[in-house]
């Protein structure tokens, strides 16, 4: 499931009525949030209860307007409306989710989806972005709201920067709609129907053939969100869950894979419930067995699970690791000694930059690697042991 969100005036809803058009199932909150509340419904009879028949209309209807003069200056009564009306619109929103085919690309518009939260229950967030003076000019012209109500609305929401973090695909909505149109095209053909797909058939995402990249100051805010959207898949348990890998150096050039290192009590354990659970969320098991050379190189293999990304989008290393295991320790030690050594971070570029040049297409690079990370290794080790490095 897909979740789209935008500001007021983003245009959002000409995003949601195109993703329809192309085929998508749409779940729309806000209708969901006036049926849960409609007359003769529980839930409206539990806001009388809470709030009295003051928030009632004359034909017996919710009075919104009433209601929201109650709650908006008044956290403590905000958060007794949101208990009564936010659960009921979860079950009717995973109701109507379960009642589509199962081939079905579902998306829920969700105007506040950064704001309460759900941005981890997704297997992908979608953000229409609209500067805010465009915003404010269409609010007008298509609402007929005044200038103030206009910006006291925008500002009520999350600002551009929030809802930018939350997004997996950003749709810029500052030109004209044949624009927009092509942008919802793309991402459809692209990225959510070959997603659906891939969740569907338990397959990770074959992306191109990934270069060397220049660092990209977004990829800790990236796997901040695969990290969520894992923990949500997860729980109530509550695993360790660590960005490490080449991306997790702030600096340092690398593929532009994410590399996300999750520690489990035992590998049977990551073969159970947590394998189901990874895989429905987005991010299937790799096919085959797999390990981490060991360090220094020798006999032996440290075993762990390798899991994916269903995301064309997005390419993803999962590595599942039992705590306190060479690997896992390996894998922490590496990150953190090149985030404490800039000469360290240099020679590991310089090293990957001529290794980028002799096997572009990384068939050696586990051989040819092994001499200079034996290396780096010892040097992490001696590093370790005089700053008191503890994983």
């Amino acid at each position: 499931m897909a979740g789209l969100t935008g500001g007021i005036g983003s245009g959002k809803s000409a995003v949601s009525a195109r993703l329809a058009e192309r085929g998508a199932v749409l779940i729309d909150a806000d209708r969901i949030a006036r049926e849960v509340v409609a007359p003769g419904t529980p839930g409206l009879a539990e806001i009388v209860e809470a709030f009295s028949p003051r928030v009632l209309a004359a034909d017996g209807s919710l009075d919104r307007a009433a209601l929201g003069a109650v709650v908006f200056a008044d956290e403590a009564a905000r958060r007794r409306l949101e208990a009564i009306t936010h659960p009921r619109v979860r079950a009717r929103t995973a109701e109507l989710a379960a009642a589509a085919a199962p081939d079905a690309v579902v998306v829920n518009d969700v105007p506040l989806l950064v704001e309460v939260g759900l941005v981890p229950t997704y297997h992908l967030v979608i953000v229409v972005e609209t500067a805010v003076p465009i915003r404010l000019e269409r609010l007008a012209r298509d609402r007929g709201m005044d200038r103030a109500e206009a910006e006291r609305r925008v500002a009520a929401q999350a600002d551009d920067a929030r809802r930018r973090a939350a997004a997996d695909a950003l749709l810029s909505n500052d030109g004209s709609l044949a624009e927009l149109y092509t942008a919802v095209d793309a991402l459809w053909h692209d990225r959510l129907l070959p997603y659906e797909r891939n969740v569907r058939e338990r397959r990770v995402a074959r992306p191109r053939q990934v270069q060397l990249a220049e660092y990209d100051p977004t990829w800790p805010q990236q796997y901040a969100r695969l990290a969520a959207r894992i923990r949500h898949a997860l729980g109530p348990t509550d695993l360790r869950i660590d960005h490490i890998g080449p991306t997790a150096v702030p600096g340092l050039a690398g593929r532009d894979v994410i590399d996300v290192q999750l520690t489990v009590p035992s590998l049977a354990e990551a073969d159970g419930t947590i394998a189901h659970r990874l895989a429905d969320a987005g991010f299937p098991r790799m096919p085959g067995e797999w390990w981490d050379d060991p360090r220094p190189a020798g006999s032996g293999r440290w075993e762990k699970r390798l899991h994916g990304s269903a995301d064309p989008g997005r390419a993803v290393n999962l590595h599942v690791r039992v705590a306190d295991s060479p690997g896992w320790r390996y894998a922490l030690l590496m990150r953190d000694h090149l985030r404490a050594d800039p000469g360290q971070r240099a020679a590991y570029l310089l090293f990957k930059q001529e290794l980028a040049a002799s096997a572009p297409d990384g068939a050696d690079f586990p051989t040819i690697r092994d001499p200079w990370f034996d290396e780096e290794y010892l040097r992490a080790e001696e590093w370790a042991a005089q700053t008191g490095w503890r994983p």
